[in-house]
């Protein structure tokens, strides 16, 4: 099934024009009816459909809306989209209908970038991020900054035209714990910031370790599927393999590189240095090795890297059952590292234990709070709340260092102003463009 939405003041007209046996009149409001669809410059018939109707501004983009559930495919659909064309419609562009939704109030820009990434989601933790942002879980936070802001202006502003009085409204000491108390709040919300990146991009996951450490063979095991050759033959890997996959229901993208060690080889040489470009990028590590120890190697890694590493000692089913388990005391000592773990792609022991510690490793903020508290995801989003963060900080410390209250307070305004660009209460032409120019025609 297809669905062609039509969007704008003559839509019913649209309507009729395609459908000329639905008696429009009669057509009761958000209730499907079957009609055929003609092409009117030619009355042929195109397609026996859904049709809805959608009056504004009840409607997702405030203005009258029809909504043609026609059969799937490739042709149908084009044809009955070259229909509603000749009946005097025209072809969205990118980003359209949501773009309408956010001009006639339906939406704000929070919510607009949620229905994008809802749209694009990979994983069951940024669809639901992507819901809490669509039901204004995030947007309400900002009002609320933005409504206390404006609050504490209007109260330095009392607090300016009354001077006489013994006892000011509000004491200053109070405002600066005000704005002690908005700056927590907005610190809340950045620190969600970079797994809320994580979350659209997916967190890159680099497995590294010595040739034949079993890196291949434990990336075909989490990706689910044969991608990387897998050979005796130390050095197999000579390129980076690069696989998207949901694991505990958090997006990575899964590297695979080849093994590190000291080469004169050309094209090995080349491997290795593709291996540490990715390295350079990566969120988390992967350390597979199959010795008893970590050696020198994992120590130069560890004094390249600042991100997490999980040691993977592969192979596990070579060792026998009762071997007991490795390194105890040494990984103990590796403050860094955020866990070990005993693998064995031939019988699949701890791929089970390694697949749920890796969302730990990555996304323990989100992780401990249940994916229930709003979480920044765009640049965009942070970049704002920087900048009122940054004026807010400004405001504090000039009011507290005795800079007069009503010089102070022009540092309320830009903080205002920042929340405001983010929300879109205050549209900007160009903001609006890049953001609608990464949506599909049909939203």
């Amino acid at each position: 099934m297809a669905v062609v939405r039509v969007s704008g003041a003559a839509a019913d007209q649209v309507l009729a024009a395609v459908a000329p046996a639905l008696e429009i009149g009669r057509a009761p409001p958000r209730e499907a009816r079957l009609s055929a669809i003609h092409d009117p410059s030619t009355g042929d018939l195109v397609d026996r459909a859904l049709v809805t109707r959608f009056p504004g501004p009840a409607s997702y983009t405030g203005e009258d809306v029809v909504e043609i559930s026609c059969h799937g495919g490739w042709l149908v659909p084009a044809l009955v989209v070259e229909a509603c064309v000749v009946a005097g419609a025209r072809q969205a562009e990118r980003g359209e209908f949501s773009r309408r939704a956010y001009l006639n109030g339906k939406l704000d820009l929070v919510q607009v970038e949620a229905v994008a990434d809802l749209i694009d989601a990979r994983s069951r933790a940024l669809h639901r991020a992507s819901l809490i942002q669509l039901d204004r879980g995030l947007s309400e936070r900002i009002a609320a900054l933005r409504e206390r802001l404006i609050r504490t202006e209007a109260l330095l502003a009392h607090h300016l035209d009354f001077p006489e009085e013994d006892d000011a409204p509000v004491p200053l000491t109070e405002v600066v714990s005000e704005a002690d108390d908005v700056l927590a709040k907005i610190d809340g919300l950045l620190r969600t910031a970079p797994e809320g990146a994580l979350l659209r991009e997916g967190a890159v996951v680099v497995l590294a370790g010595a040739p034949n450490a079993g890196k291949s063979s434990l990336y075909n095991a989490l990706v689910g599927e044969d991608r990387a050759m897998v050979t005796e033959v130390p050095g197999t890997t000579r390129d980076a393999l690069e696989s998207t996959v949901e694991l505990g229901g958090f997006p990575f993208r899964l590297v695979d590189t080849a093994g590190l060690r000291d080469s004169e080889e050309r094209l090995e040489m080349m491997g290795i240095e593709v291996a540490r470009r990715a390295l350079a990028r990566a969120d988390l590590v992967l350390y597979c090795t199959e010795k008893m120890a970590v050696g020198a190697e994992f120590d130069r890694l560890r004094s390249e890297i600042n991100v997490p590493m999980v040691i993977v000692h592969t192979k596990r089913d070579l060792r026998g059952a009762g071997a007991p388990g490795v390194w105890a005391e040494e990984v103990a000592g590796y403050v860094d590292v955020a866990g070990y773990v005993e693998v064995s792609t031939v019988t699949g022991h701890g791929l089970g234990d390694l697949q749920d510690r890796l969302p730990r490793a990555v996304f323990s903020g989100l992780i401990e709070t249940g994916g229930e508290v709003p979480v920044v995801t765009r640049r965009r989003q942070v970049r704002a709340l920087e900048a009122a963060r940054e004026a807010v900080e400004m405001f504090r410390r000039e009011l507290e260092g005795g800079v007069p209250a009503d010089l102070a307070a022009t540092h309320l305004r830009p903080a205002e102003s920042a929340l405001e660009e983010l929300l879109g209460v205050v549209s900007v032409d160009d903001v609006l463009d890049v953001l609608f120019a990464d949506f599909c025609i049909g939203k």
